[in-house]
């Protein structure tokens, strides 16, 4: 039964982490980690009897004992930071709106001119929100990286202008290059133009909890418009955002 979970398992991270690798040629921490991941599993379900005899023949030498406690232990610490990361990631996108709060947009890539898919989910989620609350205004962060044809604001204004949102909702911060920067400067865009001080903030929900942390940090209390990530980008990007929120936590960011 362990040999057929583990091959099960396997197949499935290959799965799930593979695409992004294939399609556009997506390596990040994400998918290396859960691709490693899947190669264990796939190889210990396939070589179960001879790996259980050699960790048996190692566990009978002291040194060999201390080295699997320690990996056991590791392996362990990772697993439940994995889980407790997960939960507040969770949690987080549950922080739904009260009202009509200014909604700030994360930057996400541009291709071009145009909005990249995950960028176009932020957007999705933000048009749905706006729709629904007349009154709120948006906030739209990002500037233009080397590879981007015009700033992610601006994209984000086009496409959302496009779709029939009014562009007096909108205002523009084009000058961010990291998500410290998005919130930082659309909060200075909030106070400038006296609008809702009460932020909900539209990234991918994987992102949720780590834009809240940083929100935070800058005496800002958060409600989430959590956008919708594509099943085939979700696993790498969330397996990804838990190095993202331990590097948080650990307060090396400025």
């Amino acid at each position: 039964m362990t040999r057929f979970l583990c091959l099960i398992a396997g197949l499935a991270c290959i799965v799930l982490f593979i695409p992004p690798v294939v399609m556009y040629k997506i390596v990040n921490l994400g998918n290396a980690t859960g691709l490693a991941v899947g190669i264990i599993l796939l190889i210990y379900g396939l070589f179960t009897k001879g790996i259980n005899e050699f960790l048996s023949s190692i566990w009978g030498i002291p040194f060999g004992k201390i080295i699997l406690i320690i990996i056991s232990f590791v392996a362990g610490v990772a697993i439940g930071f994995a889980i407790i990361i997960s939960i507040f990631i969770f949690k987080a996108c549950t922080t739904t709106p009260k009202g009509d709060e200014t909604l700030v947009i994360l930057g996400c890539q541009v291709k071009g001119t145009r909005p990249s898919l995950m960028l176009t989910e932020r957007l999705d989620a933000a048009k749905s929100y706006l729709d629904e609350h007349e009154n709120a205004t948006c906030v739209l962060s990002g500037g233009k990286g080397d590879d981007e044809g015009i700033s992610e604001a601006l994209c984000m204004y086009n496409y959302l202008v496009e779709q029939g949102v009014s562009s007096d909702r909108l205002f523009l911060e084009d000058k961010s290059t990291s998500t410290r920067e998005n919130l930082q400067y659309s909060l200075d865009i909030i106070k400038e133009n006296n609008l809702n001080e009460n932020v909900a903030i539209v990234t991918n929900e994987f992102h949720e909890y780590r834009a809240f942390k940083i929100a935070e940090k800058l005496d800002i209390k958060p409600s989430a418009v959590p956008a919708h990530t594509h099943w085939w980008l979700f696993s790498t990007y969330f397996v990804r955002e838990w190095y993202g929120v331990i590097y948080e936590w650990t307060g090396m960011t400025k």
